[in-house]
């Protein structure tokens, strides 16, 4: 029995799978995630465990960084998300907004006695439906990777200076952007 015909259909498979990730090099992007280091104020680009590329003097939020971010106390929470919106008109140029909060930051806030069961549970529920949520608890909502717009350039590269955002330059979330989709995840460390 020959397998002549069948090993060159193989082959030819294999030539054309190359030639389409030649062509389309987004199609080998699938492990692209952004990892953004709080202690030094960098944000990487990685693939898999290797980073592909990387953004220096960023900025935080003026209240520090946090395990568990409440609206209005100016902390970037620490954890894993995904982005869930991007908005290329935003006043902060571009805004990549991310998942926040997540079951497991519910859990902490409703383990803390932030927030009660109901809310926990409409947490859950939508995460758990849309990825998404609530934009109306005691947590916030509206946290993300955005860049200066019309800011002041030397107030960003002197003060960490969002309400718990990650902040840019114009320049570095352009260039972040190419990187960047629905789904994309993110960890804050």
């Amino acid at each position: 029995m020959s397998q002549g015909p069948l090993i060159a259909t193989i082959k030819q498979l294999i030539l054309h799978l190359g030639l389409v990730l030649l062509l389309y090099p987004s199609a080998s992007q699938a492990y692209v995630w952004i990892l953004i280091d709080t202690d030094n104020s960098v944000l990487k680009v990685m693939n898999h465990n290797q980073v592909i590329d990387s953004m220096e003097d960023i900025s935080l939020g003026r209240g520090g960084v946090t395990d568990l971010h409440i609206k209005g106390d100016d902390k970037t929470p620490r954890g894993e998300f995904s982005i869930i919106r991007i908005n290329h008109d935003s006043k902060f140029h571009t805004f990549f907004e991310i998942n926040y909060p997540t079951t497991y930051h519910a859990q902490l806030a409703l383990d803390q006695g932030i927030i009660d069961k109901n809310t926990y549970t409409k947490i859950r529920l939508q995460q758990n439906t849309s990825g998404t949520a609530p934009r109306n608890t005691k947590l916030g909502a509206y946290l993300g990777i955005h860049g200066i717009g019309n800011g002041d350039i030397e107030v960003h590269q002197a003060f960490n200076w969002t309400n718990g955002c990650v902040a840019l330059t114009n320049e570095q979330i352009t260039q972040l952007s190419k990187w960047l989709k629905i789904g994309t995840k993110v960890v804050i460390e």
